[in-house]
Parts: C-alpha cells; structure tokens; sequence
C-alpha cells in the first residue's frame, strides 16, 4: 500500500445501491479501459448513507465486470481503497475496489401487526 491509497470499510459506508454498471471507455478513442493486467475496467456508481449523513454518488472502478450487478441492487465492495490522484493540473479523489458482488438478502421484516383494510379494500 503506498501514502496515496487508503483502504476503507466499506461496512461504514451504510446500504450502497447501485445506479449505474459501465465499462469504463477512453473518452477520445472509446476503447475500453484495462488494466495493468489487460483486463476491462469497469465503473459501478453507488449511492450510499453512512450513518447520521447525508447520501453521496460514488463511482467505484473495478476490474472485471461485476457479475449479476444490476440499477437498484444493494451491492458490496471488497477491498474498497481511495486515492488521491493528480492529473494536467486537474485534481481528486477516487475509489477502487477488488470486486462488487450483490449484498446477501436481508431476512424479511416481522409484521408488526395484522393489515387492516381500508375503506374500499377486502
């Protein structure tokens, strides 16, 4: 790990919802991006809570396509880092994960109580 990347829980980052899957393209060319590896780069943008804050849009890079990550999934991201980069005088941050996988089912919620129909409903 260098002073530049920084490993993060993930876990603290609250439930992260996925709004977009994309392979990550050069914006002159349009070729997809790759790896030291050569293996495709892809963007997945997740919108998370960390407790007691408000929501933030991240784009996590991975490399691979994240298989059966789809919108309006709840996602997890292993071995989330974030750095810093600089570049022709731009700057930021930026996140990188080893894999975004689909988070387990949450167990069903107990019915606090039995529904009661409305005027109308059977």
């Amino acid at each position: 790990m260098s002073l530049k990347n920084l490993p993060l829980d993930a876990a603290r980052l609250g439930v992260a919802l996925c709004v977009s899957v994309e392979a990550k393209t050069d914006p002159e060319t349009g070729a997809v991006k790759a790896d030291r590896d050569g293996v495709a780069v892809w963007a997945v943008s997740v919108a998370v809570r960390p407790e007691g804050r408000k929501t933030a849009l991240i784009e996590v890079s991975v490399s691979g396509e994240p298989a059966g990550v789809e919108v309006g999934q709840v996602v997890q991201l292993h071995g989330l880092e974030a750095f810093w980069w600089e570049m022709n005088g731009r700057a930021g941050l930026a996140y990188r994960a080893e894999s975004v996988t689909l988070a387990p089912a949450a167990p069903p919620r107990p019915a606090s109580e039995p529904r009661v129909a409305r005027g109308g409903e059977k």
